[in-house]
């Protein structure tokens, strides 16, 4: 089982890091976590090539004001029985966020997606990306479209997993089981054949290309059924399903049409083609995914 002793909520006031700060209050009550708010004033001033820290913009005034709205701004969230601690940040954003997770270190980072206020401080393309790609700890990414945060004791009921049978989707397959079985709920596990559907078959290919696709489902199916341990069906409902088409297309067609709640996905490094996967799969997932989206790095 997955342990949450601290969760690291970045926010910047916005409604939709309200979103993310009410998903990080629910899991602290189910896990027994602390959670750290964090808001990062953006330096107007980067590092220099040397790596010194620019001169501190802001005045003792300044950061007694942001943090009383920070304070104000977490005590709106009912937080009664969580042990909540707020800080107040300066300098370049994604490396406050790092440097704060490794500091606590945090077992789970929950961001809002475009979240905005004053300086666009929490932007899917600036922020939340590089935090998912560089986070040592799990990321948990709340988009604003996503329902409110669960009221109910097991959070989490209907998870989808997309699986492509790399280290780093087994890996976040692991995690997904882990909280299906937290929960008891049902779990999806999904292998994607990226296999054209909008081109008509080659001439003459029609039934021996059906029958290579036919085999490859059930390959695909078979791996599924055995990347999940017997023991873990004891506590989950796990289901397994392989689509065919463009994979982000599929996983967000399958999310809507399975109600997930949770989208568990195993994210690649940052090598040439790695970044070129998560550009083409987790990137469109995380953007346009109408509930939470957890990303789980190697």
């Amino acid at each position: 089982m997955i342990e949450l002793t601290n969760i690291l909520c970045p926010v910047d006031l916005s409604d939709p890091s309200r979103h993310a700060l009410a998903y990080s209050l629910m899991l602290a009550r189910w896990y027994g976590s602390s959670v750290t708010v964090l808001e990062v004033i953006q330096s107007p001033v980067p590092p220099t090539p040397f790596g010194s820290t620019p001169a501190a913009i802001l005045t003792a005034a300044d950061r007694e004001e942001l943090t009383r709205e920070l304070c104000r701004f977490v005590g709106a969230a009912e937080t009664t029985g969580i042990s909540v601690a707020t800080t107040v940040g300066e300098g370049q954003v994604v490396q406050e966020i790092l440097q704060q997770a490794r500091a606590l270190p945090a077992d789970l980072v929950v961001m809002g997606t475009h979240g905005r206020s004053g300086f666009e401080r929490l932007l899917l393309g600036s922020v939340t990306e590089r935090v998912l790609r560089k986070a040592s700890c799990p990321v948990l990414t709340v988009p604003p479209r996503s329902p409110a945060a669960p009221e109910h004791p097991a959070p989490f009921r209907h998870i989808l997993c997309p699986v492509d049978f790399s280290p780093a989707s087994l890996n976040g397959l692991r995690y997904a089981i882990s909280l299906a079985e937290e929960s008891g709920g049902q779990l999806v596990l999904l292998h994607v054949l990226d296999w054209p559907v909008d081109r008509p078959d080659p001439a003459g290919a029609g039934v021996e290309l059906h029958a290579h696709r036919r085999r490859l489902q059930d390959e695909a199916l078979h791996e599924l059924h055995v990347a999940v341990p017997e023991e873990a069906r004891d506590w989950c409902t796990p289901t397994e399903v392989v689509g065919v088409g463009k994979p982000y297309d599929v996983i967000l067609a399958t999310a809507r049409e399975r109600r997930a709640d949770l989208i568990v996905m195993g994210v690649h490094g940052r090598h040439a083609m790695e970044l070129h996967v998560f550009g083409s799969t987790t990137d469109h997932v995380v953007r346009e995914a109408t509930c939470p989206v957890m990303t789980i790095r190697p």
